[in-house]
């Protein structure tokens, strides 16, 4: 199975050298879990895609520090590509982002929450009738760092997962879309160097509680083995 990376964002240089891009831990949690995985990476950021849409058996685009409602070109083309990709009913998976962008682009809305900033280790219960792949789980934790949230539904979504600070947590459209706001690629020595570094602008409150979370463990090899079964699921 080859997956098509839709990178929308770099981590910060100052990270980089200790935890890696976006793209990296990406593929080292899809290796971890399937060594068969074969991985390309597209910047989406900079118009990069892929020559043709079947390149790749299914994609996934990450998460990004911008928000899906600026108006900004490499967005648009983004969006515009989500949209074939749904009309095609090829597989893809949102993460952050990417689960925002879906939701904007397919005919919901994403908006800045007024919750503040969701930071830490986030429990997210699962709803719905299409979370077979989980098992026999009723929820799971994922690192969370994001301040927008899908606040309504494209109208042939439905809702996977909801906590009481995030109620559209992860979201299905049919069998061939699947997103998630948590990040699954995020560890906790990643996610603790970022909440250092934006912890003036969560706040004090908000950082304690999210650094405090950080100290249990998260679902990353199970949302990683969900995504990877739901994309597998879709070869054709």
């Amino acid at each position: 199975m080859k997956i098509g990376i839709l990178k929308a964002d770099s981590v910060m240089p100052a990270l980089q050298e200790q935890h890696g891009d976006y793209s990296d831990m990406f593929t080292s949690l899809f290796l971890t879990v399937d060594p068969r995985c074969e991985i390309a990476i597209y910047e989406v950021e900079h118009g990069q895609y892929p020559a043709d849409i079947d390149d790749c058996d299914g994609y996934l685009i990450t998460g990004s520090k911008r928000s899906v409602y600026e108006d900004e070109a490499w967005i648009q083309a983004l969006g515009e590509f989500v949209q074939r990709l749904h009309e095609l009913k090829k597989p893809l998976v949102g993460i952050c982002f990417g689960h925002q962008l879906v939701a904007q682009y397919l005919g919901g809305k994403t908006e800045k929450s007024d919750k503040g900033w969701g930071v830490g280790r986030h429990e997210t219960r699962l709803c719905g009738a299409r979370i077979t792949a989980a098992g026999t789980a009723t929820r799971f934790a994922l690192l969370s760092s994001h301040q927008d949230q899908v606040t309504h539904l494209p109208d042939d979504a439905e809702i996977i997962a909801e906590s009481d600070f995030c109620p559209i947590a992860g979201m299905q459209i049919a069998d061939h879309i699947l997103t998630f706001q948590g990040h699954p690629e995020f560890d906790e020595a990643y996610a603790r160097a970022l909440l250092e570094i934006r912890r003036p602008q969560v706040g004090e409150q908000t950082y304690s509680k999210a650094l405090a979370s950080l100290n249990e463990s998260s679902d990353q090899r199970a949302v990683a083995s969900w995504i990877l079964a739901f994309l597998d699921s879709g070869v054709r």
